[in-house]
């Protein structure tokens, strides 16, 4: 029934019409799309604004077909269960997913300032003191992750971004790790500059496996490349491991004297090529006389001022998104409702003219895809949420090293 027709039978105040309009699921039609601001490895990204509430979302949208043929199916599906499970005020967290025939979507919050490879590249220094407020922010997200469980595998500055205030972000969890307490994940995955030195092991070494420090290292490694404007190792996709593990060895990281003392420590404990030597928790970092000077409750409430504030005058990303989106897309988003239209009044299926094998894939998917809505889990806390699978599988999610050996992403440009 339409929402007109709920209309007509109920009061506009009536608590009967609330509960019905609340609880209809959320599709793609509740959004209206206002632009495209990125794209990564697995969809695009787009700004929406939700019909209802007038609140406004990014939206990353995957192609189902495009998902089965390049195997990426199953990292789509580990992010959504990853973050239907988090909400933190230093990551990008997830609102609502759903599905059409055409693509997978999930809303998330929307973060305006860009993130920190874009600024990055238009030559942003980032003081000192910025830096710091970044580590301990992403410092208490990690410690949160950590407590969830949740080996990110990918921090670095394409994946943090600011919101208005200048405060960091963490996003793309696409080959986030779950693991049990005790457990070690052990596939190969990450973008080689920030991967640290036990990630690298199991290509020579077998299945050594490594724990919540490789995130980290990746930290250090990060905060190191926007201090300086480039990585203490020359590390890049088509470095070999054993060209890795040599830098590891026998690099002598260069640290500027320019730098305090207590920040160089802090750097140093961070980039430790042993992680059981290395700083990877919380509390070890909150006990550095560099951070004594740190109110962690007002870090947490977002209270401290940052000490770089994105443009607001101005879209922190590549305008090439829009025109790419609108010219060279085949299936473009905003004519999305009209092509399903035509295709509904027309009485066909692309799935006709597809083999068998792909649609059998596609049809797992729609049966398979995790729908989650955060706004009506907020409101009935016990709920269960729909099509999301509890299995045995899903509740384990072990990294096993199997189809998720990749390097993702491409080497981030030298500066």
């Amino acid at each position: 029934m339409s929402l007109l027709g709920v209309g007509h039978m109920f009061s506009p105040h009536s608590p009967h019409l609330k509960c019905r309009v609340a609880d209809l699921p959320v599709n793609f039609d509740h959004f209206q799309i206002l632009r495209a601001i990125g794209k990564g490895s697995f969809g695009k990204v787009c700004i929406v604004q939700k019909k209802d509430s007038k609140k406004m979302y990014a939206m990353k949208y995957m192609n189902k077909q495009q998902c089965v043929e390049r195997n990426e199916v199953k990292n789509v599906f580990k992010e959504l269960q990853v973050m239907k499970g988090l909400e933190h005020p230093f990551l990008v967290n997830l609102w609502y997913s759903f599905q059409d025939e055409e693509d997978m979507f999930m809303v998330v919050d929307l973060l305006l300032g860009g993130d920190l490879r874009y600024h990055l590249q238009q030559n942003v220094h980032f003081k000192e003191g910025t830096v710091k407020l970044y580590i301990c922010e992403l410092a208490l997200a990690l410690d949160y992750l950590q407590s969830r469980y949740i080996i990110h595998r990918d921090i670095k500055p394409d994946n943090i971004l600011l919101d208005d205030y200048g405060h960091v972000h963490i996003t793309d969890f696409n080959i986030a790790a779950m693991v049990k307490e005790e457990q070690q994940a052990t596939s190969i995955a990450g973008t080689k500059p920030y991967m640290a030195p036990e990630i690298f092991h199991p290509f020579i070494n077998g299945y050594t496996g490594y724990h919540f420090a490789v995130d980290w290292w990746s930290l250090g490694i990060t905060a190191y490349e926007l201090l300086k404007g480039q990585r203490p190792y020359e590390i890049r996709s088509s470095t070999s491991v054993n060209e890795a593990l040599h830098m590891f060895k026998s690099v002598s990281i260069n640290y500027p004297s320019s730098w305090s003392n207590g920040l160089v420590s802090l750097l140093q404990k961070l980039i430790t090529v042993s992680s059981t030597h290395r700083l990877s928790s919380l509390v070890s970092m909150q006990n550095l006389p560099y951070l004594a000077d740190i109110n962690w409750d007002a870090v947490s409430e977002k209270k401290l001022t940052a000490g770089f504030i994105p443009n607001k005058g101005q879209l922190n990303c590549d305008p090439t998104f829009e025109l790419e989106e609108m010219i060279l897309e085949s299936k473009p988003l905003h004519k999305k409702k009209k092509r399903l239209a035509k295709k509904l009044k027309e009485n066909r299926k692309d799935n006709l003219s597809l083999d068998q094998h792909l649609q059998q894939h596609l049809d797992s998917v729609q049966k398979e895809f995790i729908v989650f809505n955060r706004e009506r889990l907020k409101r009935n806390p016990n709920q269960v949420q729909e099509n999301c699978p509890d299995r045995e599988e899903d509740r384990k999610e072990e990294d096993d090293g199997k189809n998720n050996n990749l390097i993702t992403s491409t080497d981030p440009q030298p500066y």
